[in-house]
C-alpha cells in the first residue's frame, strides 16, 4: 500500500491548540463528548503547537512543542481516539527568535549560520543600484518581475554586533516596535545544505509526534533566483519539491503543497500531475457564487475537473486564512489568456457581498507599493453567507458531497461571527482575526444544543463514515438551479439532491443496506 492510501478519507477538523478553551486538552475535550462521536477522522492542527511568536503560529522559532498549549498526553489521547495529524512546516521562513538568527545576530559573519537566510544586498550585488539607504534596489527589469505580498521591498534591516544594520529578505511579515526590538519571518537560503539538514531534523520531528500529512506552507516562495518572479521558479521549485519528497518518505509523511495562485495559471494542475494532494481553494468562493446567485454550473464544471483529472484534494469553506478570490481567476500565460473559474465580475460580487457584510480585504501589491490584486476576503463562512443558517447547512452539504477530504473550521460548526474587535485589535495581520475567535468549554456545550450545530454534525458523521464516500462519484445533469451528487461504494449509497432556490436538500444515503433519509 502506498503511503497516500493510508490517508483516512474522513473529515478533518482545523482549528489552532487553543481554538477551543485555552489548549489542545480543551479540543480533547470537546472530541469526546457524545455528540462528536464518529464525526472527525483527522485534524489539522495548527502550527501554534510548535513555539512561534509571529502571524499566529507561521513565524516558527522551532518544531518543538508548545509546551504552554499542547502536552505529550494530548498526542497519546487523539492515538486512542484514532484521528491522524496534520501539521505544517514553513519551509520558506524561520522567526528572527529561531536558534539560527539569533546565531547570526549574535556572531555575524563568524556564525555557523551566516548563509542560512537571505542577506538581500549580497543576494542582488551587481544587479542592482544601492540606495541611500543602505539597501540595494534591483533594476527595473527584476523588479517588475517580482511577485510580492506586501507593499515595498520585501526586507527587514537587522543590527549586527559590529554595529552595522543589514538588509535581510522578510517575504512576509514583521513587526518593528518603538524601541527598535522586532519580530520578523526571515526568509532562509534553501542553497545553504544547513538549510536541508534543518529539513531532514524537522520532518522526522513532526512524524514523532504522530503527523501523517504535513502541508508545505509557502513552499513556492523558497526558491529565489534574479530575473525570476520569485514566486514558484522553475524548474528549482520542482527541484526542492522533489528534495523534500525524498525526506517525507523517509518519515512515512503525505505532503500537501500548499498554493494560492490564479485557476488560470494551472498551477495546481501542474502539481496534482505529479501526484501530489492539491488544496480547493476554489471551493470556497465557488459555493458562495452557487448559493449566492442560485446558479451551479462554474461549481459542477469545477468538480467534474477534479473527477475527470483524477486530483487528490483536501477542501474548506472557512480555514484559518481568508476566503480565496485571486484562485479564481484568469490568467494571461505566454500571451494566452486562459480563463478562471469565474469571470472577473462575478469574482466582484462574491467580494462585495461579503464586504457588505462586514468582510475584510487583503491585497497583493508591486514593485511600486501599487495593488495589483486582491488576495482574499477574511470573514466567517457563515457571516459571509448573511448568517443564514439554511445556506450554511446547503454550503456544508455541498462540502461534504465534494470529491477530496473536507477540512473543517471549528468556527464554522458553531456558526461563528465576524469578531470585529479582534480584527480591529490585531494589527497589520488584524484582518485575518475576524474569524478565529476561541471558544470556552461553555460555548460549546451551548452550541451542541442549537440545530444549526447538530444539523451539520449529522451531515459531518455521515461523510465521515459512509463508505459510500470512498466509491465512485455521479454528478447528474440537471438544471443549473439544481444539484445532484450521488457516491456509490457497492451496496453503500449516498445521494445529495439541493434545490438552490429554496436552498433547501434530501440526502438518501444507506446503512447496511437500509436506505435512509435526511432532510434539510
Amino acid at each position: 500500500m502506498s503511503k497516500e492510501n493510508k490517508i483516512n478519507n474522513g473529515v478533518m477538523l482545523n482549528a489552532y491548540p487553543d481554538s477551543i478553551g485555552s489548549n489542545l486538552s480543551d479540543t480533547i475535550t470537546m472530541l469526546k463528548m457524545p455528540e462528536f462521536k464518529d464525526v472527525f477522522s483527522l485534524f489539522y492542527v495548527l502550527p501554534t503547537f510548535f513555539n512561534s511568536d509571529l502571524d499566529r503560529g507561521f513565524s516558527v522559532i522551532d518544531y518543538n512543542i508548545n509546551k504552554d498549549l499542547v502536552s505529550e498526553d494530548d498526542l497519546k489521547a487523539l492515538e486512542d481516539l484514532d484521528i491522524q495529524l496534520k501539521f505544517d512546516i514553513v519551509l520558506n521562513h524561520l522567526s528572527v527568535a529561531s536558534p539560527q538568527f539569533k546565531d547570526l545576530l549574535k556572531y555575524g559573519n563568524q556564525s555557523k549560520y551566516k548563509d542560512f537566510f537571505i542577506n538581500w544586498n549580497t543576494f542582488w550585488e551587481g544587479n542592482g543600484i544601492m540606495g541611500d539607504d543602505g539597501v540595494i534596489v534591483p533594476k527595473e527589469e527584476f523588479l517588475n518581475k517580482l511577485f510580492m505580498r506586501k507593499s515595498g521591498l520585501p526586507i527587514l534591516k537587522v543590527p549586527f554586533p559590529d554595529g552595522t544594520e543589514k538588509p535581510y529578505w522578510n517575504t512576509f511579515y514583521q513587526k518593528v516596535n518603538a524601541d527598535k526590538s522586532f519580530l520578523g519571518q526571515m526568509d532562509v537560503n534553501a542553497k545553504s545544505e544547513l538549510v536541508w539538514d534543518f529539513y531532514e531534523e524537522t520532518l522526522e520531528k513532526v512524524s514523532g509526534f504522530g503527523g501523517k500529512i504535513l502541508r508545505l506552507d509557502a513552499f513556492a516562495y523558497l526558491h529565489k533566483e534574479i530575473g525570476q518572479s520569485n514566486f514558484f521558479n522553475k524548474p528549482g521549485t520542482w527541484e526542492y519539491l522533489e528534495k523534500i519528497k525524498q525526506i517525507a518518505q523517509k518519515n512515512d509523511l503525505t505532503l500537501l503543497p500548499e498554493i494560492h495562485a490564479e485557476y488560470g495559471l494551472h498551477l495546481h494542475d501542474e502539481v496534482a500531475n505529479e501526484g501530489y494532494y492539491i488544496y480547493d481553494f476554489f471551493l470556497p468562493g465557488l459555493t458562495i457564487h452557487t448559493i449566492e446567485t442560485g446558479n451551479c454550473k462554474a461549481l459542477i464544471t469545477w468538480a467534474k475537473e477534479i473527477v475527470n483529472k483524477g486530483y487528490k484534494t483536501v477542501n474548506m469553506l472557512g480555514c484559518h486564512d481568508g476566503i480565496p478570490v485571486l484562485d479564481l481567476k484568469g490568467k494571461e500565460v505566454d500571451g494566452v489568456y486562459n480563463k478562471g473559474l469565474l469571470l472577473d465580475d462575478e469574482i466582484e460580487n462574491i467580494m462585495s457581498k461579503i464586504m457588505e457584510r462586514g468582510g475584510r480585504v487583503k491585497n497583493l501589491y508591486g514593485p511600486s507599493g501599487k495593488k495589483i490584486s486582491y488576495y482574499q476576503v477574511n470573514a466567517t463562512f457563515f457571516s459571509a453567507l448573511g448568517e443564514d443558517e439554511q445556506k450554511l447547512l446547503l454550503a456544508r452539504a455541498i462540502q461534504m458531497f465534494m470529491p477530496g477530504i473536507p477540512q473543517v473550521w471549528y468556527l464554522d460548526i458553531f456558526a461563528g461571527k465576524n469578531d470585529y474587535e479582534a480584527a480591529d485589535k490585531g494589527g497589520s495581520a488584524g484582518h485575518k482575526e475576524i474569524n478565529r475567535t476561541t471558544l470556552a468549554i461553555h460555548d460549546i456545550e451551548a452550541g451542541i444544543k442549537s440545530n444549526i450545530v447538530q444539523r451539520q454534525l449529522k451531515l459531518l458523521r455521515l461523510r465521515n463514515t459512509s463508505k459510500a464516500f470512498s466509491g465512485t462519484i455521479r454528478i447528474n445533469e440537471t438544471s443549473d438551479k439544481t444539484i445532484d451528487i450521488k457516491w456509490i461504494n457497492q451496496n453503500e449509497v449516498a445521494h445529495l439532491m439541493a434545490n438552490l432556490k429554496t436552498y433547501t436538500f434530501t440526502i438518501n444515503y444507506s446503512v447496511a443496506g437500509a436506505s435512509r433519509i435526511l432532510s434539510f
